[in-house]
């Protein structure tokens, strides 16, 4: 077991044991998409307490903890870490994008410089770090980070964040869409549910990212060095 046959969909069952991807430092970056204090408020009331909690019990517990894990490892290299964020830049949010007006879970009204549209403190960026405020799911298609990856020689991006099945899964696509390699940090993202979690991941493993552990993410790092 292990990332090379973990998560892998009908379509991938008995496809050959992908090779170990080659990271070197001034080609890779960590991104990391929308840890922001409002996912963290969820359970502000007693209906979402039960519905949220294990959600937001793996935020704490594995998420959060191994974000912060890979971006020390990441700043200790000499290797970029990167920031995106949802949040509209009007105050009425006319600027969001349709999946993000329509009624339900979806509805975000967060304008940028309110402090539930801001970046967890466990995660902090770091000055001088690249944070791209969105209005979309993707976080290619509502900013200039493509070409800001390119202007940075960036080829290989790790995925962190939330949701699994929303805006990391839409950046997924985008990124391998616009030829980036992608690999997406299993325990270094949610979804609502675990299974939703896990059924994303399997959608997405093999032919726009590569899912695996953040552990075995170190250990290619460290061949790499």
């Amino acid at each position: 077991m292990g990332w090379k046959t973990d998560y892998r969909s009908f379509y991938y069952q008995g496809a050959p044991e992908p090779e170990d991807p080659i990271l070197p430092r001034g080609e890779t970056a960590l991104l990391t998409i929308d840890i922001q204090n409002i996912y963290m408020q969820l359970a502000d009331d007693p209906v979402g307490q039960t519905r949220w909690a294990p959600f937001l019990k793996r935020m704490r517990e594995i998420v959060i903890p191994t974000v912060q894990q890979l971006q020390a490892r990441f700043r200790a290299a000499g290797m970029d870490v990167l920031h995106a964020r949802i949040a509209c830049l009007l105050e009425d949010g006319r600027d969001r994008s349709l999946s993000q007006k329509k009624p339900g879970w979806n509805y975000l009204l967060l304008p940028k410089d309110t402090e539930s549209a801001q970046i967890v403190p466990e995660l902090t960026p770091h000055p001088g770090e690249v944070v791209v405020t969105k209005t979309t799911d993707s976080a290619l298609t509502g900013t200039n980070l493509r070409l800001v990856l390119q202007n940075m020689g960036i080829k290989n991006v790790v995925m962190t964040g939330i949701f699994t099945d929303q805006c990391v899964s839409s950046t997924v696509r985008s990124l391998a869409d616009e030829s980036f390699n992608v690999m997406v940090v299993e325990d270094g993202c949610a979804a609502g549910t675990d299974a939703l979690h896990r059924q994303e991941l399997e959608i997405i493993n093999m032919i726009y990212c590569h899912v695996l552990s953040s552990q075995e993410l170190l250990a290619l790092l460290e061949t790499n060095a």
